[in-house]
């Protein structure tokens, strides 16, 4: 019998809208596996045998959108990895597809060998999310993209590219929205109704 297809969640959000602190609670709550698409970019940069780092670096640090061959393989392969290792087959992919470049590649290569349930779209206002971004780097996050002047360019990055994405899966019936402006707890209690239906 072939092997299920892996089910997947996209988590959307502006930077700091709070995608990676609700995909602990998912993890925690309904067993899913999280793949944070930057963490496994971040991952796959510091690798001193990668053969992307140094693109993926120059990428991160220009606040540019890594090509999405790369992220696509980086998610098969981490997708691969849980199923062989018998984590289960659903995920919550965080941070992935932010532009259309990232959904054409994803329906290209990813699109016949998951299950799309739904998109989680974390809405949250601009100041909040720079406000927490800012807080999480002074706490020592260690991400270097944690500054005004990055995360200016990420909120642009965001509306510009990922907003568009967001609304054509709206189109589609299969964004879930959930105020991210909230308290961390107040947010995950809608999350877990969307999860638990």
């Amino acid at each position: 019998m072939a092997a299920e297809k892996p089910n997947v969640v996209f988590v959307l959000g502006a930077p700091g809208a709070g995608k990676g602190t609700q995909c602990s609670n998912i993890v925690e709550k309904f067993k899913y596996v999280h793949l944070s698409a930057g963490d496994l970019l971040r991952a796959e940069r510091n690798e001193p045998k990668s053969e992307f780092g140094d693109l993926i670096a120059t990428h991160i640090k220009e606040g540019k959108i890594v090509p999405v061959a790369i992220t696509c393989s980086l998610l098969e392969r981490a997708m691969n990895d849980s199923m062989k290792a018998g984590q289960g087959n659903n995920f919550v992919i965080d941070g992935f597809p932010r532009n259309q470049d990232n959904l054409d590649g994803w329906n290209c290569q990813m699109g016949d060998k998951t299950n799309l349930k739904f998109v989680l779209f974390f809405d949250c206002p601009e100041e909040i999310c720079i406000d927490r971004c800012i807080s999480r780097g002074a706490a020592g996050s260690g991400r270097t993209d944690d500054n005004k002047e990055s995360l200016k360019k990420r909120f642009e990055t965001y509306v510009t590219s990922t907003k568009p994405i967001i609304d054509h899966y709206a189109e589609k019936n299969l964004v879930k929205k959930v105020d991210g402006s909230r308290s961390a707890d107040a947010v995950f209690t809608d999350v877990q109704a969307l999860f638990s239906s």
